[in-house]
């Protein structure tokens, strides 16, 4: 069995985030993109940090390209905010 470390605290906190954003979206019918990539962001930036001391490759790739998504979410969003 994993020890709750703080580590391992820290996934599940940005597991919440991710979990969160997709209930936000999904229960949303019009979802603020800032709020909707900004806490996919922190999920995959805690996700990360947790699997910087607990190493799941796989896993860590994967947040990789969560928060690549993210950023390009929220970089879409601001640019369409400058335009309006």
């Amino acid at each position: 069995m994993t020890a709750l470390d703080w580590p391992t605290m820290v996934g599940f906190a940005g597991m919440g985030c991710i979990v969160w954003a997709y209930w936000y979206i999904t229960g949303h019918e019009r979802p603020n993109p800032f709020v909707q990539h900004g806490v996919n962001l922190a999920g995959a930036a805690l996700l990360t940090i947790s699997l910087l001391y607990h190493l799941n490759l796989a896993s860590l790739v994967l947040e990789g390209f969560w928060a690549s998504i993210a950023i390009w979410g929220l970089w879409k969003a601001f640019r369409k905010r400058k335009l309006a």
